[in-house]
């Protein structure tokens, strides 16, 4: 994995930032002076995003409060060859909106109204600033909610979570982002507003919400959202289990799944990541313990409480220390607060920090975590997991200091290893965060050169000229001139001869 220093992204088109002056022209005939962001001081609130390690400052950003606008800004960008990064709420920890020397940022902060809720159709129409929290908000006094749940849903905004298919500690049951839409509104890069979707679970034809969604910003600028919501179940309570070590956490883990029980979210901590979060929160946490369990079943109470004896059982079969069982939601909530608040407290007791994020089969978790401490010896970097266990998506943390020489570098070396690992035991580069900067030159350990070829040819489709999103997630550009044309047939298609049975 490259370092910031050593990062390659496009070099900037001088003549662009030559024109900078006649491109803000443009939008001040029909964006107000306070959309458009030129001072220095205020473009370094955009000069990065989640992942601080990398920075650049934008050529300019704008902000616009609807879609029309959005559209005749990309139409402006496309004539003038412009490149264009477009921003949720910048909590991305993959580098997916780092910012280009010569390019504008489309900041999406002003679409933060919710358009529509239809109980009816259990869905809810938003514009793709909202946060992700204020969905959940805006039903919550009907007994509703929206399913997927990143740890910064307090701050990150719905576009985002579909251009990253963002997932939570509940995506076990309920499914990653991809698995909650029902439609979108796009701006793509010529100008054009197409809508997929709608008020409805599935429609014919090529799935193209699907193609959308996890695409990062390189297909098109998402200007609305329609999500499912979902009934609060009767019942939720939360499971804390403590384990000697993180061999013993893993195969219970595997067994309750193995077992055909599916919680609504299976955390994991190992012995640093619990201390940290119970001196940061006091959130009651075994501090006798090597690795944690955080266990949410819900559904009608009945069901709950046989969930409940079940895991117990379960955990019982692998050396379980201490199991704490939630009597209220008060309860419920206070087990989870440590878990939410690992982070931060991670960065009290680390001058710096670097998130890593990688899928594995569950199977695997145990022998993952042992190589991972094998490489923290290596390295000589601790390292701290906090992790969507149930799916099998780690979130280890490598602790290091900036400010010391190398260190950085070594974060990325190890982190790059960590990932390798991943793919090596059957898993994939990333389950949530994307692959943005942070990733891209480890495309090349999961996908093939044709593979990723091919997927250059779908981004050639939407974006001809590539001028969204530049530089992110395919480690070699090609022209799509490189790629082949893509033909269409004008005049009527002949089809082939079909055997009658």
């Amino acid at each position: 994995m490259s370092s910031i220093k050593a990062m390659k992204m496009p070099s900037p088109d001088l003549t662009v930032i030559a024109h900078r002056d006649e491109l803000i022209q443009k939008f001040d005939e029909f964006l107000l002076s306070e959309q458009i962001i030129t001072d220095n001081s205020a473009l370094r609130a955009y000069e990065s995003d989640g992942l601080t390690a990398y920075q650049q400052r934008p050529l300019l950003v704008v902000l616009p409060e609807n879609t029309v606008q959005v559209s005749q800004i990309l139409k402006i960008c496309s004539e003038m060859n412009v490149n264009v990064v477009p921003r949720g709420a910048g909590t991305s920890l993959s580098g997916g909106a780092l910012p280009l020397e010569d390019g504008i940022v489309i900041s999406m902060g002003k679409f933060n109204r919710i358009l529509d809720v239809d109980f009816d159709n259990r869905c809810v129409v938003t514009q793709s600033g909202v946060t992700n929290l204020s969905i959940s908000d805006a039903v919550s006094d009907r007994g509703f909610y929206y399913a997927p749940d990143p740890s910064s849903q307090i701050a990150c905004s719905i576009g985002g979570n579909v251009n990253e298919n963002s997932g939570g500690v509940h995506c076990l049951k309920y499914g990653l982002t991809t698995n909650n839409l029902l439609g979108l509104e796009i701006v793509l890069m010529d100008g054009e507003i197409i809508r997929l979707g709608g008020k409805y679970l599935d429609a014919a034809g090529y799935d193209l919400l699907g193609l959308i969604t996890g695409s990062e910003g390189l297909l098109g600028v998402v200007t609305e959202v329609t999500v499912r919501i979902l009934q609060a179940p009767q019942s939720v309570r939360a499971m804390l289990l403590g384990f000697p070590g993180n061999e013993s956490a893993g195969q219970c883990v595997a067994e309750i799944i193995a077992s055909g029980i599916i919680p609504a979210g299976i955390e994991m901590m190992d012995e640093l990541a619990i201390k940290a979060a119970e001196n940061f929160c006091h959130a009651g946490y075994p501090l006798d313990c090597a690795a944690l369990l955080i266990v949410e079943l819900d559904g009608p109470e009945a069901e709950v409480d046989e969930l409940i004896e079940s895991v117990r059982e379960i955990a019982g079969k692998f050396q379980v220390q201490s199991i704490k069982v939630s009597e209220n939601d008060e309860e419920r909530l206070r087990i989870w607060a440590g878990r939410k608040a690992a982070f931060p407290a991670l960065g009290i007791i680390s001058p710096d920090y670097y998130c890593m994020d990688g899928t594995i089969p569950r199977k695997q978790l145990s022998f993952v975590l042992n190589r991972m401490s094998e490489l923290s010896c290596q390295y000589g970097l601790r390292v701290a997991n906090v992790f969507h266990a149930g799916d099998g998506n780690l979130h280890p943390l490598i602790l290091f200091d900036a400010n010391v020489e190398g260190e950085m570098e070594k974060a990325e070396e190890f982190g790059a290893d960590i990932l390798k690992l991943c793919v090596e035991v059957g898993g994939v580069l990333s389950g949530e965060h994307g692959i943005g900067v942070e990733k891209r030159d480890l495309m090349p350990a999961y996908f093939s050169e044709e593979d990723l070829q091919q997927q250059q040819r779908v981004k050639c489709a939407f974006d001809p000229e590539g001028r969204l999103n530049p530089g992110k997630m395919f480690p070699v550009l090609h022209r799509c001139a490189e790629l082949g044309k893509l033909h269409v047939h004008k005049g009527k298609i002949p089809f082939p001869d079909i055997p009658r049975f």
